[in-house]
C-alpha cells in the first residue's frame, strides 16, 4: 500500500511536469487584483451607465418607430398612385377597340408589375436603413459600456 502511494505521488511520463495551480493562490491573486481596482464613485457611475443604457434603448426604439412610419407612409403613397393609374386606365377604355384596350391593359399590367418590384426594393431599403440606424445606437452604447468597464478595471 505504501509503495502504491509513493508511485502515485511521483509524476509519470504521461502526466508530464504540468503544475496544477493551487486554488488558494488563485483566490489570493484575484483578491489582490480586486483590491487594486478603484471603486470610488462606482455607484454613481453604475447609475449613470444604466441611465445611458435606457436612453440608448429609447433612442433606438424611436428611430425604429420613425422608420416604420416612413415605410407605411411610402407604401400608402404607392398604393394610392397605383389605384389612380388603374382608375384612369379603366375610364379611358370604354368605347374603344377591344384589341387596343387589351393591349393597353397588358402594357399597364407589365409596367405596374415592374413598378411593384421597384417599390418593394425601395420599401426594403427604407426598412433596412431604419433598422441599421437603430442598431448603430445600441452598438455605440455597448462600445461605450466596454470602454467604461475597461477604464474602471485599469490599475491606478
Amino acid at each position: 500500500m505504501a509503495t502504491a502511494k509513493k508511485a502515485a505521488a511521483q509524476p509519470t511520463a504521461s502526466q508530464g511536469n504540468t503544475k496544477i495551480p493551487n486554488p488558494a493562490d488563485m483566490l489570493k491573486g484575484m483578491a489582490e487584483r480586486l483590491q487594486s481596482v478603484n471603486l470610488t464613485g462606482a455607484g454613481s457611475k453604475l447609475l449613470d451607465s444604466g441611465r445611458k443604457d435606457l436612453q440608448a434603448v429609447m433612442q433606438a426604439n424611436e428611430k425604429s418607430y420613425k422608420g416604420l412610419q416612413t415605410v407605411v407612409q411610402r407604401q400608402t403613397e404607392m398604393i394610392k398612385s397605383a389605384i389612380a393609374e388603374w382608375q384612369s386606365a379603366a375610364k379611358a377604355a370604354p368605347g374603344k377597340d377591344p384589341k387596343e384596350n387589351l393591349a393597353k391593359l397588358d402594357e399597364l399590367g407589365r409596367a405596374s408589375f415592374q413598378r411593384a418590384i421597384d417599390d418593394i426594393k425601395e420599401l426594403a431599403d427604407l426598412a433596412a436603413k431604419s433598422q441599421k440606424d437603430a442598431f448603430e445606437v445600441v452598438r455605440q452604447r455597448v462600445q461605450d459600456n466596454v470602454d467604461e468597464v475597461t477604464k474602471l478595471l485599469q490599475r491606478k
